[in-house]
């Protein structure tokens, strides 16, 4: 007697009794601004991934809502000389992610998720998540600097129009402080999806050219991201951050850490999401260029492994042609 094989014979019997399904509103798409008045300038280790100037990627942005993308996450990118050691120019109300949010917000209204990354290593001369100062052994943040300032960014997000604001520096105290800062500016609606699990991990490593913001020679982030090793940790991390008020928590990287994915999905009640890293779009991209992969086949299946695993909602580079696709099947 057949088992289960009964189930898989035809396309319209598999669709009928499967268990987990990729939709459009799954997705958010990470878009790297620039001050610049170019349109954009391709990231060379994403191939396809661009920094964009506001004008530009607001235009890019209109072509996405068609296939049904609405939900965007934005990183600054500005030149080094506008850096310092403090990492200011992210509280700028005149810098890109401040300029964009209000942009698409004027442009989309309510038709649009719009979430601004809060951290400064694309702002800091170092580098790293917050202020540094160099004591006689390590390079140690200063949190009370670091959480000052997180504070001023999030109101900032918030007055221009984030309907999330999303820390990402994995800074004890972050989103309590954040929460404050927000309720005391009258912004009390504005959601905070965290970074609550964030691995010091070796796919990130095309996001330094994406946005300029690699760690001062030297130094690594490993003092503040979590061990790979660690699992038990990463629940630790996540009970910490809802106690403190996160709306939503985020797993990163993703593909490497689908089990920390299902353990945050089954102790939490808030929305789980997983950030599929570039180091990790970049390998699938290399090897379907090279013929290795389908491009198609291996994404889907890999954006499908992050859904199984218990993810809400997921980061990825590859978000538009997810959608295209899934777009082409529905008609």
């Amino acid at each position: 007697m057949l088992g289960p094989e009964k189930l898989r014979r035809t396309h319209t019997l598999r669709s009928l009794v499967r268990e987990n399904s990729l939709q459009a509103n799954d997705f958010i798409l990470p878009l790297f601004l620039t001050p610049e008045k170019k349109d954009r300038k391709e990231i060379k280790s994403m191939p396809e991934v661009y920094q964009w100037s506001v004008d530009a990627a607001l235009k890019y942005a209109e072509k996405q809502m068609k296939l049904g993308l609405k939900s965007f996450i934005f990183f600054g990118v500005v030149d080094s000389k506008e850096k310092n050691s403090v990492g200011d120019r992210s509280i700028d109300k005149n810098g890109p992610v401040a300029r964009a949010l209000q942009s698409f917000r004027k442009e989309f209204g309510t038709d649009v998720v719009l979430v601004a990354d809060s951290c400064f290593c694309e702002y800091t001369d170092h580098g790293h998540c917050g202020v540094f100062e160099k004591n006689a052994k390590l390079f140690e943040r200063n949190a009370t600097k670091t959480l000052k300032n997180l504070a001023k960014q999030a109101a900032v997000y918030a007055e221009f129009g984030a309907d999330i604001v999303a820390p990402s520096g994995m800074m004890d105290g972050m989103v309590r402080t954040i929460r404050e800062s927000l309720d005391l500016s009258g912004f009390e609606r504005t959601a905070i999806c965290s970074y609550a699990v964030k691995y010091a991990s070796a796919f990130y490593g095309p996001f330094r050219e994406a946005a300029n913001n690699s760690p001062l020679a030297g130094t690594d982030r490993k003092a503040y991201q979590m061990d790979p090793a660690n699992r038990i940790e990463a629940m630790r991390e996540a009970r910490l951050d809802l106690e403190e008020g996160a709306d939503m928590l985020l797993v990163k990287p993703a593909m490497s850490y689908l089990d920390i994915i299902r353990d945050v999905k089954e102790m939490s009640d808030v929305p789980v999401g997983a950030y599929q890293v570039s180091g990790e779009y970049a390998a699938l991209m290399a090897a379907s260029r090279a013929g290795y992969l389908n491009e198609n086949a291996v994404f889907m299946e890999s954006l499908m492994s992050i859904k199984r695993a218990g993810a809400k909602f997921i980061l990825s580079y590859w978000a538009p042609k997810a959608c295209e696709i899934l777009k082409s099947e529905s008609l």
